[in-house]
């Protein structure tokens, strides 16, 4: 397709959305909280979500399909709870003793760029955000997820067909006329860009022009202390690691554990179904060529097989050659010889291989987690396991994350979970760390304007005494 045509095909999605906006931005309150309610309503229901599940699974080759199925319900559940009850419309809030009064408008017309990671759940999440905020969005796809979002679209545009609300407040780029010029369009053309997916793709949506929140590599590291329940720390690791194959960008990748209890720590692991390729095994070497095949050549291009990305255990141990069991659910490959580039397992691997990292102690854990989180994912998150409320605070000063998880499945629970206090989301900001415009679990409060009224009180200047007492006394 070239730029003339992908110009004029985006011109009428965004004509359309743009007209369905004008009269989504006169509801009130209660209309918005009906539609909202129904489309996450809709979308939590079996068929949908195994049908949607399925589809992405047969169309990316990624991922389980159960844990899709339980992602959506999860997901949706989960930001309807968060944004139920607060305002969205009109007055948000008022000061009555410096006369200000904040009124919270819309943007306009979204442009949302869909991850093929989370493909399934993503779309249903970012359609309601839109929806509270009164705006409409127009999405693009993944080129491997492009039958799915359109599925998942058509659905949410029947629910607000039913309830009377104009069905292009929700569109995408249809599966024919996908094409990278009309991603470039959309983004060009549109009023805000939301974009969850690959660090290129949101690179180029901060440089498009048009203002955008968009999310930071992830490369999460989780430290596990002398203190930790062992038991539990691996048990939730696995749960992470495993859950729909390692997509998600919050999965552990990196392992920090304290050498006093490495060996019975990698026990507790193997009890979990994890398989050990040691520091010194043929196998590790089979991984890295096998995972990163240009790497050899150029230690900067980390880019991984994809035909190996979010794979079960057992397919990548066969495709690697591995010797582990058939029931194996993830690996661990031991790597002390260095972090960042020229040791690529210290890196994302979008896949349920866990890099494992001895320490000498807690400040030297804070040492190498800072040092991949400096190679790759800076801003994201870190973990740790621990029963020391002082290592907790010590972590969260030093390390430029924007969240830290203890003691919790790191991919179930930094995008929010029913067992924390996070926002629920499926975008998660890295602040400038990680070259976002924010820190936040980004939610439908960063698709909206304020307008701030502000009346005149009494003009009171305090004295010099009030604002600088130290230096009045010093004089």
């Amino acid at each position: 397709m070239d730029r003339n045509e992908a110009k004029a095909y985006v011109q009428e999605l965004v004509a359309r959305a743009s007209a369905a906006q004008k009269i989504a931005e006169g509801y009130d309150q209660a209309r918005v909280n009906e539609l909202c309610a129904a489309v996450a309503w809709e979308c939590c229901k079996e068929d949908f979500r195994r049908a949607a599940a399925k589809m992405l699974v047969e169309e990316s080759r990624m991922g389980r399909e159960q844990d899709k199925f339980n992602k959506i319900l999860n997901k949706v559940k989960g930001v309807w709870r968060d944004m139920k009850d607060e305002i969205s419309v009109g007055i948000v809030e008022t000061d009555v003793e410096k006369q200000i009064v904040k009124y919270i408008k819309p943007v306009g017309v979204i442009a949302a760029l869909i991850p093929i990671t989370n493909g399934e759940a993503t779309p249903c999440v970012k359609a309601l955000w839109a929806l509270k905020s009164r705006n409409a969005i127009i999405m693009s796809p993944h080129p491997r997820g492009k039958k799915t979002l359109q599925y998942v679209t058509e659905y949410i545009r029947a629910v607000l067909k039913k309830y009377g609300a104009p069905e292009d407040l929700v569109m995408c780029v249809e599966p024919e006329m996908f094409a990278i010029e009309v991603t470039h369009e959309l983004m060009a053309q549109c009023d805000y860009i939301a974009a969850t997916g690959g660090t290129p793709m949101v690179r180029v949506a901060y440089s498009s022009g048009t203002p955008a929140v968009g999310v930071g590599t992830g490369n999460v590291v989780t430290y596990v202390d002398t203190s930790a329940d062992l038991k539990d720390a691996a048990h939730k690791i696995m749960l992470s690691k495993t859950f729909d194959n390692a997509t998600s960008c919050s999965s552990e990748n990196e392992i920090v554990v304290h050498e006093a209890i490495y060996d019975e720590f990698i026990k507790a692991m193997e009890a979990e179904g994890g398989y050990l390729v040691k520091e010194d095994s043929p196998e590790k070497e089979i991984i890295i060529k096998t995972m990163w095949p240009k790497w050899h050549e150029d230690h900067n291009n980390h880019d991984l097989t994809r035909d190996l990305i979010a794979k079960t255990a057992p397919e990548m141990c066969k495709a690697m050659g591995l010797k582990a069991p058939e029931d194996v659910k993830f690996i661990m490959v031991e790597e002390n010889g260095g972090i960042g580039k020229d040791y690529p397992l210290t890196g994302e691997k979008l896949s349920v291989i866990a890099t494992l990292i001895k320490c000498k102690s807690f400040e030297d854990a804070m040492d190498k987690m800072e040092a991949c989180l400096n190679y790759m994912g800076n801003g994201h998150s870190c973990g740790i396991h621990t029963k020391n409320d002082e290592q907790v605070d010590k972590l969260a000063r030093r390390m430029t994350v924007s969240r830290i998880m203890v003691n919790q499945p790191q991919s179930l629970s930094n995008s929010g979970s029913w067992g924390n206090g996070m926002r629920s989301t499926m975008t998660l900001g890295c602040g400038t760390w990680g070259y976002n415009s924010t820190s936040d679990n980004v939610t439908w409060k960063h698709f909206v304007n304020y307008t701030v009224v502000s009346k005149p009180i009494e003009a009171i200047i305090p004295p010099d005494e009030e604002l600088f007492p130290e230096y009045i006394r010093n004089k």
